[in-house]
C-alpha cells in the first residue's frame, strides 16, 4: 500500500507546478523532540498556563524559567532529520515551493529550506510589547530573564502563546503559499490545532491534491486526503526522494 502510495505521490509532485508542505510536531519526533500533547508530551510534565499570554505578562520571570528549559536548552542542540533534509533538497531542485510549519524548532531553517512560513513563530527572536520591537534571542546568564535594551521590559519569545493571535505576516504568507497550489504534503500533524489545522482544508477546497504522511490516521485522512502514506516522516521522504530522483 505504501509503495503504491509513494509512487503516486512522486508522480503528482513531478507533474505539479506548485507544491508546498505543511508540517507539524510529527516531523521533528525523529530529531528527539517529544510531542506536546501526547501521553508522554511536555504538557504532562509542565503546566500549560506558563504559556498563556496573560499569565506570562503577569509572571514573566517565573514563566521564563520553564520556557528556557523547554524551548532553549532542550532545542538548542537538536538537528534536522532526514525528513527535514529531503524537503530542503526538494526546494533546491524546484520540486517544493515552500513550507508552512506549526513548529517553532527552527529545524527547517537548519536543514536549508529558504521559503518557510513559521505559523506559530520561532525561538530565534524575542519581542518587546512596550516598544513593539524585536531582538535576537540572548539568554546568557547576565541577561536572564532577557530584557529590552531600550526600555528594560522583560521580553517575550517570538512564538504564539495560548490566547495569542497568529501573526499577520504568517497569515499573509500562508495565504500566498496556498494560491494556485496544486499539491500539499501534510506531514506529521493530527489536524486538531486551529487555526493552523484549517490550512490543508483551505488547500483542498481550492483544488490542491493532499498527500498525507503520518504514522496514524488524522482528522484529514478520511475527509480530504488523496494519498495516505502510513510511515514515519523520514522513511517516507527518503523513499520519495529516490522516486523523485529517477
Amino acid at each position: 500500500m505504501e509503495i503504491s502510495g509513494l509512487k503516486r505521490a512522486a508522480q503528482l509532485i513531478k507533474q505539479s507546478r506548485k507544491t508546498a508542505a505543511f508540517t507539524g510536531a510529527g516531523i521533528s519526533v525523529e530529531s528527539g523532540i517529544p510531542d506536546f500533547r501526547g501521553p508522554d508530551g511536555l504538557w504532562s510534565k509542565y503546566d500549560p498556563k506558563l504559556l498563556e499570554l496573560d499569565y506570562f505578562y503577569s509572571h514573566p520571570a517565573e514563566c521564563w524559567e520553564v520556557i528556557k528549559k523547554i524551548f532553549y536548552e532542550f532545542l538548542e542542540d537538536t538537528q534536522p532529520n532526514d525528513a527535514h533534509l529531503v524537503l530542503a533538497w526538494m526546494e533546491e531542485k524546484g520540486l517544493l515551493q515552500g513550507i508552512i510549519t506549526q513548529n517553532i524548532d527552527n529545524l527547517h531553517y537548519k536543514a536549508g529550506n529558504k521559503n518557510v512560513i513559521e505559523y506559530h513563530g520561532n525561538t530565534r527572536q524575542l519581542y518587546c510589547h512596550r516598544c513593539d520591537k524585536y531582538w535576537e534571542a540572548d539568554l546568557s546568564p547576565i541577561n536572564f530573564p532577557p530584557v529590552c535594551k531600550d526600555c528594560g521590559t522583560i521580553l517575550k519569545p517570538d512564538f504564539v502563546f495560548f490566547g495569542e493571535a497568529i501573526p499577520v505576516k504568517a497569515l499573509k504568507g500562508a495565504g500566498e503559499m496556498l494560491e494556485k497550489l496544486e499539491v500539499l504534503l501534510v506531514i506529521g500533524t493530527t489536524g486538531v490545532v486551529y487555526p493552523a489545522a484549517a490550512i490543508p482544508r483551505i488547500a483542498h477546497s481550492q483544488g490542491a491534491k493532499i498527500i498525507e504522511i503520518n504514522i496514524e490516521r488524522s482528522e484529514y485522512t478520511e475527509t480530504l486526503t488523496d494519498i495516505f502514506i502510513k510511515l514515519p516522516a523520514s522513511q517516507a521522504l527518503r523513499a520519495l526522494k529516490e522516486l523523485l530522483s529517477s
